[in-house]
């Protein structure tokens, strides 16, 4: 696909002027970490044997790592898809389409390319009765003519919706199964113009355009595949099945999860609004 060849994922020193590059920006330097995926115990939390705690939430262990981690794949995964000609080529309201609906699994993709590893710990939520008492609370410091309700954007940030134990067990065995694979950047290039030009998205316009761009970015990846792994017939195969994976992933899970400790009351959809339009 020659649009997706002509783009370059690693982030330079131009000037950035988005809410979370100036966030980043402004943190203080924190010691590097090891990149490099740890094998983790997969009969705890995230292990198969056992589903009792699959459904309880986490959160992360090491949040200020993590998140600074995180925060770099999400810039430099927009960047990319602003850096892809055949991306700027679609009316606004398309780019806004794709964008709002493919961050979260391109901003996995990005956590594999980058070898971003993550631990998380159980984390309890409040009950019904805790979230009650505290609507209850914040009724009454309110005047008579300013009540909010329990679903409000406030009470969302109150009590987040946080993914849970199953979620980020599926997460990484995607990042293991690509990191098992070895997969190298120009495959990466082309999985992520598979997933972005997404013609199923409801609001689109240019549906057939884009459809054709997914098809383009398949044939590509099939065709660089063959050229490249010739002896591994299978390879193309292998790489579409774990790109199937990304259709369960939770945007406001990961929104919570990697980002919130950051941006704080910030909407993950203003945030990406604002970097789209940004010279990132």
């Amino acid at each position: 696909m020659a649009c997706l060849d002509k783009c370059h994922c690693s982030v330079d020193n131009r000037r950035h002027g988005s809410i979370l590059y100036n966030i980043l920006k402004n943190e203080e330097q924190k010691e590097s970490h090891n990149n490099k995926p740890k094998k983790e115990d997969h009969n705890g939390i995230y292990g198969h044997g056992c589903s009792c705690g699959s459904q309880k939430k986490v959160s992360l262990k090491s949040p200020q790592v993590t998140c600074k981690a995180a925060s770099a794949v999400l810039v430099k995964t927009l960047r990319f898809v602003k850096s892809v000609p055949c991306f700027q080529e679609l009316p606004l309201d398309d780019q806004l389409v794709l964008v709002r609906n493919c961050w979260a699994p391109l901003l996995v993709l990005g956590l594999a390319q980058d070898k971003v590893n993550f631990e998380t710990v159980e984390t309890s939520e409040p009950s019904m009765l805790q979230r009650i008492l505290t609507n209850r609370q914040e009724v009454v410091k309110l005047n008579d003519h300013q009540e909010e309700p329990i679903g409000s954007n406030e009470h969302q940030h109150k009590f987040p919706q946080l993914p849970s134990a199953a979620e980020i067990r599926w997460i990484k065995e995607f990042l293991d199964k690509c990191w098992s694979l070895d997969i190298s950047t120009k495959e990466y290039a082309y999985l992520k113009g598979i997933v972005l030009f997404n013609p199923d998205l409801p609001g689109l316009h240019c549906i057939q355009y884009i459809q054709g761009l997914q098809q383009e970015a398949q044939q590509a990846l099939n065709e660089h595949v063959k050229m490249i792994l010739r002896w591994d017939q299978a390879r193309f195969t292998k790489l579409i099945i774990v790109l199937s994976l990304l259709r369960s992933i939770n945007a406001n899970g990961i929104a919570e999860l990697f980002f919130r400790p950051i941006i704080g009351s910030v909407s993950m959809d203003d945030m990406l609004l604002e970097m789209l339009g940004a010279k990132i």
